[in-house]
């Protein structure tokens, strides 16, 4: 069984003005399409093949470095483009908010907190929001595609809000100013999408 390139829910430019449709569209169709074809070369005939992507990623052998990048790539990216919306933006309500202000003490401290995590991973990679069996909430942050699903990374909770702070994520419109991205990235959040990622993960 072959991994396949998700369709996205939402038209390239539906984004805008926060993400351009031009990134959207090299993001996923090269960027995210490479990974999952590698991932898919990568497993073939090993004992991965047939195998859920997470369950790929929580035993995985961490010096098997093809199918690090390129598993982490494939399951960052299905989450990325499934946490964003064109009807995004406001705020989290219920559980998932309860659980927020309880963590960071306010929604604006957790947003300043995250805000932090993904502006200041150095080079490439991805800010997290996660949550821990019992609903407890933590922030973090991983180089390159590793994400918390993986053996020692990061927050070693169920991922349920990413954002990929990778050039390619933000250069065609934002260059060097990923605080900018960071912040535009606030409009497009489907806090129902994440808070049912939350009721899942806890």
């Amino acid at each position: 069984m072959s991994f396949e390139l998700p369709k996205l829910n939402y038209a390239f430019d539906a984004l805008e003005p926060h993400i351009d449709a031009r990134t959207m569209e090299i993001h996923h169709d090269k960027h995210h399409a490479g990974y999952t074809n590698k991932l898919n070369a990568a497993i073939e005939g090993t004992d991965f093949d047939g195998k859920t992507i997470e369950n790929i990623l929580i035993n995985l052998d961490m010096s098997n470095t093809a199918v690090r990048n390129n598993g982490g790539g494939y399951y960052n990216h299905n989450l990325y483009w499934e946490v964003m919306s064109p009807n995004g933006g406001g705020k989290p309500s219920g559980d998932l908010a309860d659980a927020i202000t309880a963590t960071f003490g306010s929604f604006d401290a957790f947003k300043d907190a995250f805000s932090n995590a993904a502006g200041t991973r150095f080079g490439s990679g991805w800010a997290w929001l996660c949550v821990h069996k019992g609903g407890k909430v933590e922030i973090c942050s991983t180089p390159n595609q590793d994400n918390p699903l993986m053996p020692k990374v990061g927050c070693g909770g169920i991922p349920i809000l990413g954002i990929d702070v990778w050039e390619h994520a933000y250069y065609l419109n934002y260059q060097n100013r990923r605080p900018d991205y960071i912040t535009a990235f606030f409009n497009v959040i489907d806090w129902n999408e994440v808070s049912s990622r939350y009721a899942q993960g806890k």
